[in-house]
């Protein structure tokens, strides 16, 4: 990228990845500046697989999507534009990042979301109670707020500077929720696009038992309704 090109951090949460991160970390295209990936207490070779590959590794005592995002995010450079956020399980294409990244360079988007919805395929490449629960979460966002969604999956990006203004709080698995909602709140301008979705390497910490199915369905529904009780219901136009 030329020097005059928004700078982008990618934050990548971590547990118990080392199948997969370095095939994230590999398929990540030349526009991303900075790969900064937190580790919540792994037991196995992924932050030394991350280190290896040229990410900065930062760690986290606490387990949970949403604090490993606080910790990756506090280490985010000054200067940086866009925050890019992937799974480290290898679930999302890195490769079409930049689906996420030019809209918001372009001026068209604060907020964007990659929607598996949109172009799921390969078959139970997202768990039913996935879907579901994306679809359920989806209806509550429109039925009180006016926006629809298809999707809360974690590939996405965001305006640095837009960021700041959600004053982000959770630290599991109502993060993608609170974003989207506060984004809402907040008058940000978001837009959805299709990417696609494979099965992830390994078992997943949360679809892949019934404790983390559980409580992350807990979480999430909990937050939407938090946020709905604390925060003006207010109308605004539906994402791209």
């Amino acid at each position: 990228m030329s020097s005059g090109d928004s700078r982008v951090v990618a934050i990548i949460p971590a547990l118990n990845e080392e199948q997969s991160i370095r095939k994230v970390l590999v398929d990540l295209p030349d526009s991303i500046h900075q790969v900064i990936v937190c580790d919540t207490g792994s037991t196995d070779r992924t932050a030394e697989f991350a280190r290896s590959d040229g990410a900065q590794v930062v760690f986290e005592e606490e387990k949970g999507y949403g604090s490993a995002c606080l910790r990756a995010i506090s280490e985010a450079p000054d200067d940086t534009d866009i925050l890019l956020f992937v799974d480290a399980d290898y679930s999302d294409f890195p490769e079409e990042a930049d689906l996420l990244l030019n809209p918001i360079k372009e001026g068209r988007a604060d907020l964007v979301v990659g929607s598996r919805m949109l172009t799921l395929k390969e078959h139970h490449a997202l768990p039913p109670v996935a879907v579901f629960g994306n679809w359920l979460t989806s209806r509550l966002i429109r039925l009180l707020w006016g926006v629809t969604f298809t999707d809360i999956g974690p590939f996405r990006a965001i305006r640095y500077e837009s960021y700041k203004k959600l004053a982000m709080r959770d630290r599991n698995f109502g993060w993608t929720v609170e974003m989207q909602v506060k984004a809402i709140q907040r008058g940000l301008h978001m837009v959805e696009v299709p990417v696609h979705y494979r099965r992830r390497v390994g078992q997943s910490k949360i679809s892949g038992t019934v404790k983390g199915v559980v409580f992350a369905g807990i979480g999430i529904i909990s937050m939407i309704f938090k946020l709905a009780l604390t925060k003006p219901i207010s109308k605004v136009s539906r994402p791209l």
